[in-house]
């Protein structure tokens, strides 16, 4: 690992010199340590710095506002607040229904037939780079490997990167006794802050020598085709289109009740949600993994966010914010749901910790979004990942509200009404009945066309879903102010223990 520049403890930037660049890549030095990201990406740019000065300024002047509010007049105040959050979660609610309908009414998806694919030629199809970051996965290694032979592609048109962290030295060790086919390529990633995901991806992007680059994560199984559905997608697609995304779902289900939540929300998400922005050009969020670019296209974008530890989320909103877009293929990559509980609240609360970062990345220039506040993808962006944060810190507050007032409501009822006044209130009670149903009927949708239709009645465990996803959300905080850049590891092949006990019994 770099050493850190112990002498050097302005609160300021430094960038590489030409020769530190040369010797270690694209970095810099921050208050006595040092970063290796390598990417062009700026440091302002990225989530490195969680606030900036006015976004701290703005926040604390929301406090400060809030506490003098509070003091002289506490029930008004608590009306406004409550007024807000009934508003956010009710057009969350009409926003989701509009993608649903949309989804339906355009089919945005692009449809890539067998036929299209046969008639290119196999010395036709350009070389592809395939990065796969792997720490400490080496479980799922034979797996992957497998993976990629059955993908329908001329393999001396691939190169496979396998990005394996300096400090994994067991992954390394079992990869270096495996054999690997001679497509494969193994790249080790200098040991170095931050420590995370898109900081291997962009090391890997030095190394791609494809016409075309897409991630994959070690657990994943794509649909054979997808590379050459990808390709003629590209082609089928408007000019601005930069990033083809598959769709991504479960290989197992049917494992345990997390599983089968897991699997319907990745069913609503990717099969409606996604394919309904598509349809209306808004800001896509990008899966982790089985988004397409040219090598060329994401190298001039620079790449990911190496201090986002969700960076897919934050490229998406980067695409749309320079004047591209993304596109869904109709191809399925199969992942590993999470089986394990601990695991999943590892994994989430990054994810929502990402998705904060992004938040507050692209909202550092609040002034440039009122100047623009006719651009649709300024609501967008609001309701897509605002929207979608604060809704898991409002869904424990409606429903302990909603709760106490049924319970108990010859002592509170009257004093909880209070805080609602007629339009609000009418809001509140049409989420209650019918946007709680309408949230379910979404899961039971996206079941039902991804067909799955076995899990459809597990829809009605969604609400402790939303639970879990509220309390990740904290945790997510928590991480957000203690440790901004910690890639909370998820752990992979949980699902092969599951497999060989079933093969045992």
């Amino acid at each position: 690992m770099l050493r850190s520049i112990s002498s050097f403890i302005s609160p300021k930037i430094v960038h590489f010199a030409p020769d530190e660049i040369k010797r270690f890549g694209h970095g810099f030095h921050h208050k006595g340590r040092t970063y290796v990201h390598h990417s062009g990406l700026h440091p302002h740019e990225s989530a490195f710095f969680r606030l900036t000065l006015p976004q701290k300024i703005i926040l604390l002047g929301l406090i400060i506002i809030s506490c003098f509010t509070l003091i002289i007049d506490w029930h008004t105040t608590l009306v406004i607040l409550l007024a807000a959050l009934t508003v956010i979660y009710f057009s969350d609610l009409l926003f989701n229904l509009f993608l649903i309908y949309r989804n339906f009414s355009k089919a945005p998806e692009i449809h890539i037939t067998d036929e299209e694919i046969k008639m290119v030629p196999d010395n036709l199809w350009p070389t592809y780079s395939i990065i796969c970051p792997l720490y400490k996965e080496w479980k799922v290694l034979s797996q992957f490997i497998t993976a990629m032979d059955n993908l329908e592609y001329p393999k001396d048109k691939l190169q496979v990167m396998l990005l394996l962290e300096q400090d994994d030295v067991i992954t390394i060790d079992y990869v270096k006794k495996y054999r690997l086919p001679s497509y494969f390529q193994v790249v080790i990633v200098p040991n170095s802050l931050p420590k995370t995901k898109p900081k291997a991806c962009n090391y890997g992007l030095l190394y791609a020598k494809g016409e075309y680059v897409v991630i994959y994560d070690a657990e994943d199984i794509p649909d054979k085709k997808q590379l050459k559905k990808a390709i003629l997608a590209f082609n089928k697609a408007p000019p601005s289109t930069l990033c083809v995304q598959a769709k991504l779902n479960f290989y197992n289900p049917h494992q345990n009740l997390l599983t089968r939540a897991f699997t319907a929300e990745y069913s609503l998400w990717f099969d409606l949600v996604l394919t309904g922005l598509q349809s209306i050009n808004a800001p896509i969020p990008l899966g982790g993994t089985s988004n397409h670019f040219l090598t060329a296209d994401i190298q001039r974008l620079k790449g990911w966010d190496a201090f986002n530890v969700t960076e897919d989320c934050d490229l998406g909103i980067r695409l749309v914010k320079n004047g591209y877009s993304t596109a869904i293929i109709d191809s399925t990559t199969l992942e590993e749901a999470n089986s394990d509980l601990i695991n999943w609240f590892r994994q989430r609360s990054r994810w929502i910790k990402g998705y904060i970062q992004t938040y507050l990345v692209h909202m550092r220039k609040p002034g440039q979004f009122i100047k623009r506040w006719r651009d649709p993808h300024v609501i967008t962006f609001q309701l897509i990942v605002g929207g979608k944060i604060m809704s898991m810190f409002i869904n424990p507050t409606m429903w302990a509200i909603t709760i106490l007032y049924f319970t108990m409501r010859s002592t509170y009822g009257v004093f909880i009404e209070s805080f609602f006044p007629t339009p609000v209130l009418y809001m509140g009670v049409f989420s209650l009945i019918f946007g709680n149903f309408l949230y379910l009927y979404y899961y039971m949708i996206g079941c039902a066309k991804r067909e799955h239709n076995d899990l459809i009645k597990y829809a009605f465990l969604v609400p402790f879903y939303w639970l879990a996803m509220s309390i990740a959300a904290w945790i997510a905080v928590y991480e957000l102010i203690f440790r901004p850049h910690f890639w909370q590891k998820t752990n992979h092949g949980l699902h092969l223990a599951n497999l060989e006990l079933s093969k045992s019994t």
